[in-house]
């Protein structure tokens, strides 16, 4: 018989990255080498020592010139990706919170022909959370908005705002991520692109850390980033029961 080549599929991790040089080591070293390809971090103007513990690192590295924004900044992380013909992006902040070892079941539920996107949630229970060290108004907030984007989207995610997610390359080709915005909304337009486009999401609960040095957004930024979610949400929703009512 005849051997039987099967094609593996080339894996790159993007690190959308802001002074992240306290935690980007360790977060790298969890990145499974054994299936990732390539990993990309794009600076996003950081004051701090993360282009040179990059460097060090061996990653493929593009700098904005000034700080651009968090859409923005995920916007050159999958521009950059495709161009490196990435046939799955797996997207994971450099913040270490999540646990990049789960990455090796992201990509095989992709791989597999599962589903087109894979999210990892931080919510497998309201005690792990909030013992994970989760601020409760951010617990709160989470799973309100959550629910609210299921009902509206017709979904049932477990979190629709993680920052571990990774994508076939089709999905990224398809939609249109470049018109989002470049700020923290970037990830709800994006969900939503992808269900308006009917591609399939699944998503797996991933271990999670909070501590001082682990990126989060402020109250205020929170607050703004939740009610932008909220119309994007609604948006999709009137678009598509009246397209529905036709």
């Amino acid at each position: 018989m005849p051997n039987i080549i099967i094609k593996k599929p080339k894996v790159v991790v993007v690190l959308p990255a802001l002074n992240a040089e306290k935690t980007l080591e360790k977060t790298v070293m969890d990145i499974p080498r054994d299936i990732v390809d390539e990993i990309i971090l794009v600076d996003d103007g950081s004051t701090d020592d993360t282009v040179n513990i990059a460097k060090k690192l061996n990653l493929t590295i593009h700098i904005h010139d000034k700080n651009k924004g968090y859409g923005a900044n995920q916007k050159t992380c999958y521009r950059t990706a495709l161009e490196k013909n990435a046939d799955i992006i797996i997207m994971i902040h450099p913040d270490y919170q999540y646990d990049a070892k789960v990455i090796k079941y992201l990509v095989g539920f992709i791989d597999e022909g599962y589903v087109d996107v894979m999210l990892g949630s931080r919510i497998r229970s309201r005690k792990e959370a909030l013992e994970g060290g989760m601020p409760t108004y951010k617990y709160l907030s989470n799973r309100f908005l959550t629910f609210c984007e299921n009902v509206l989207s017709g979904y049932n995610l477990s979190e629709w705002h993680t920052g571990m997610r990774a994508y076939k390359r089709e999905v990224l080709e398809k939609i249109n991520f470049a018109d989002n915005s470049d700020d923290f909304v970037f990830d709800s337009q994006v969900l939503f692109q992808i269900i308006e486009k009917e591609y399939r999401i699944g998503d797996i609960p991933v271990p999670v850390r909070y501590f001082d040095e682990a990126s989060s957004i402020n109250f205020k930024r929170s607050l703004k980033y939740g009610i932008l979610s909220l119309l994007v949400a609604i948006k999709f929703f009137l678009k598509r029961f009246f397209h529905l009512k036709k």
